[in-house]
């Protein structure tokens, strides 16, 4: 009977104390940011996506400028400043050439707290789907951002380099 004794109170002992971890104080649920706004810039287009193009009766001169909007989203940052992101960018391509040639891409990707950041994701356009690989640097000045960013986006077609600039408002 001692044997019982000592192994029921040597349970309760343990379960006094773990109950103390269960009263630990749950960390807060993470911080979402929406941001969106104006992009533009310009896009180098290599000879096998201008010929690619071309199939499709749109002839363009290699350098294109380049206009359209950014959502962003982001969905979990961290103490020390990272924050994970997801951004959609939707661009107008070739106004300056009579032509509209549509382009969006997805993008996840980081951020650092000093605002240096890398994404990649899937690109559409008619010249075919690829996957762009982007990075740059986002300047914060209070609820305005200011993303500049060159975009590389390797395709069967050709490459295709961007540079683009804006301002994201949050929301």
């Amino acid at each position: 009977m001692p044997i019982i004794r000592t192994a029921i109170y040597t349970m309760a002992l343990i379960l006094s104390l773990a109950t103390s971890a269960l009263c630990q104080i749950a960390p807060p649920p993470p911080r979402s940011i929406s941001l969106a706004g104006p992009r533009f810039g310009i896009t180098a287009l290599s000879p096998g996506v201008v010929d690619a193009l071309a199939t499709e009766q749109v002839y363009l001169h290699p350098m294109v400028t380049q206009f359209g909007w950014q959502v962003e989203r982001q969905f979990f940052a961290t103490g020390s400043g990272l924050a994970v992101l997801n951004e959609w960018v939707g661009l107008l391509g070739g106004l300056e050439q009579g032509y509209t040639i549509p382009s969006l891409t997805w993008l996840v990707g980081v951020r650092s707290s000093e605002g240096l950041e890398f994404g990649l994701g899937p690109n559409v356009t008619p010249a075919g789907v690829a996957l762009a690989l982007a990075a740059g640097v986002t300047v914060r000045a209070g609820v305005v951002n200011v993303p500049l960013n060159v975009a590389i986006v390797p395709s069967y077609a050709g490459t295709r380099v961007s540079v683009l600039a804006g301002f994201t408002l949050r929301r």
